[in-house]
């Protein structure tokens, strides 16, 4: 199967899946206020590691608020991506912006960093984990067609349009190929890679995903692979996301301790 590193793109609509039932991310926000996991109740501590939350396209840190109070009530040291609105050639948005707060939060918390991205962030959470093995512990996508770029039209038509913007903004500072899987910058030759062996990886999906084919989202390995009900904007504030995050994230502790006692 061809996929987006090759610059493969193609309509989701075509799989009849409708982006309307999107709407039902409002009542997954509702919801989440309602669990016990939203409150810490029933899920793992934190060591107070640093987390990085990466927003998906056209997306900002805003909307990730409920995510990052979340993270700091069971224990971590959540951080903001810093990137504004994702609607930017990922290669500058790393190296410009999500680059300095990545050095932030190894500096301040003195241990490696989780990164977690949404969509479009998810896949910018797995170039940096390529990119930066040594500085970064775990990497957990929540909906992101790392696998390639199979959306619903609305969305190829908005992300042509990003393009035509990026090209037109940064001139011979982009590629001519910038935001398609064609291009040969650092961020879509980390995509063609699998994610390093030191990083524990979580890929979480949505089989009723109205914005991005859901098998696209997928690594393919069980032990990484994490199916959960609910919509693709809803990811953000899913009860079920939340309790494998914390599942994850201290799976990464839990292995550091027994790493460092002694034999």
């Amino acid at each position: 199967m061809e996929t987006a590193r090759n610059g493969y793109q193609k309509d989701l609509a075509e799989a009849n899946v409708s982006p309307w039932t999107e709407a039902l991310f409002a009542a997954e926000l509702l919801l989440l206020h309602a669990t016990p996991v939203y409150y810490g109740f029933g899920v793992p501590r934190g060591d107070g590691s640093g987390v990085v939350i990466i927003p998906g396209f056209l997306g900002t840190d805003i909307y990730l608020m409920e995510l990052n109070a979340w993270l700091r009530r069971i224990g971590y040291q959540p951080y903001f991506s810093g990137i504004g609105l994702n609607a930017e050639c990922p290669n500058l948005l790393i190296q410009r912006r999500l680059t300095q707060t990545i050095d932030q939060a190894r500096k301040e918390t003195r241990r490696k960093v989780h990164v977690i991205g949404h969509s479009l962030g998810g896949i910018i959470a797995r170039a940096v984990a390529h990119q930066r093995p040594q500085d970064i512990a775990s990497v957990v996508t929540l909906g992101a067609p790392f696998r390639g770029a199979v959306a619903h039209g609305s969305v190829l038509r908005v992300a042509d349009a990003v393009r035509k913007r990026i090209l037109d903004e940064h001139g011979g500072g982009v590629l001519p190929d910038c935001y398609t899987g064609r291009c040969t910058c650092n961020f879509v030759d980390s995509l063609r890679r699998e994610v390093p062996s030191s990083v524990l990886e979580t890929a979480i999906y949505t089989r009723e995903d109205g914005v991005v084919d859901w098998h696209y989202c997928v690594s393919g390995d069980p032990e990484a692979d994490c199916e959960v009900p609910g919509t693709h904007l809803g990811l953000a504030f899913n009860a079920a996301v939340y309790a494998v995050i914390a599942e994850r994230l201290a799976k990464v502790h839990s292995a550091s301790k027994s790493s460092t006692r002694p034999g």
